[in-house]
């Protein structure tokens, strides 16, 4: 899906399907939560279990566990069983280009300022 978008928008070919941008905001909406966004970055890293995400992350092993079920049921990250660990990946490398592009830009943007980032929420952005 991801690659027929880019290719449709590098071709110049019109709007993507109603369908297409349902399911990108859908993915979008499930990384607004900073929480979410947290876990994906360090996910895009490298694997990890549920104790290793809360450590991580500072959140409550419950917490982590939900946020990774909205992500696993969405299809943004998997996971396979170790013993008696699941462990967590991201396994779509255009979620990980988009993450990553969007968290380095911002820091980039907030070193470059020298001052810390703005809400955007309410800035007009």
């Amino acid at each position: 899906m991801a690659a027929g978008v880019r290719g449709a928008a590098e071709a110049g070919a019109g709007d993507p399907s109603a369908e297409v941008l349902d399911q990108a905001a859908e993915a979008f909406g499930l990384l607004a939560a900073p929480t979410r966004l947290h876990m994906m970055w360090a996910l895009a890293e490298g694997e990890c279990d549920v104790t290793g995400l809360a450590e991580r992350v500072g959140g409550a092993l419950p917490a982590v566990s939900q946020h990774l079920s909205k992500l696993k049921l969405a299809g943004l990250v998997r996971s396979r069983r170790e013993g008696r660990r699941q462990v967590y990946y991201v396994d779509d490398p255009d979620i990980v280009t988009v993450v990553r592009l969007m968290v380095g830009q911002l820091t980039e943007r907030a070193e470059q300022s020298g001052t810390r980032l703005r809400r955007l929420r309410g800035a007009g952005a």
